[in-house]
């Protein structure tokens, strides 16, 4: 039992690096919020894919938002938006989600945005779709920005929601 509990507790500790502080009042993506929805151009898509993809292998740093200092989820996708797109997002996932649209998750498309349950907390982990099922996410510490599949059986676990940033 020890040494089987050991590497899941390891695993869970480094996917807690991602973590943002708890949010008072998480919200649904969609659900009423004081902060309106971002409705970005859909012709932004592509820079924002070429933006997160660019990043890949960036080191994880807990609170990061450079690629100097490293990135953490929340991080990693204000920092991708803002220089795609021009369009400052806050560094919190519960405060993204709170500004985006919800969707389908059968109607992601590239550039949207996929938030997951990783510690029992909506929205405490999320990441960049680049289609083809993979987003780009900073994913715990020690660790760096990578693609993941979100048939992952991890990610496929924990998924809590499809957004989007663009307008229809």
């Amino acid at each position: 039992m020890r040494r089987t509990a050991g590497p899941a507790i390891i695993v869970m500790l480094i996917l807690a690096g991602c973590a943002s502080p708890p949010a008072r009042h998480a919200r649904a993506p969609g659900a009423h919020a004081p902060q309106s929805h971002v409705s970005l151009d859909p012709a932004q898509r592509n820079n924002v894919v070429l933006t997160a993809l660019s990043m890949v292998d960036t080191p994880y740093h807990y609170g990061g938002n450079s690629p100097d200092e490293g990135f953490d989820c929340s991080g990693l996708v204000s920092y991708v938006f803002g220089d795609a797109t021009q369009h400052a997002l806050p560094h919190r996932a519960a405060s993204i989600a709170r500004i985006s649209r919800s969707i389908p998750r059968t109607q992601l498309a590239a550039g949207d945005l996929v938030f997951f349950n990783t510690l029992n907390r909506p929205y405490s982990h999320m990441g960049i779709y680049i289609g083809d099922g993979q987003f780009v996410n900073a994913p715990s510490s020690g660790g760096r920005v990578r693609v993941d599949s979100l048939s992952n059986p991890y990610y496929a676990r924990h998924f809590e929601a499809a957004a989007t940033l663009f307008a229809n």
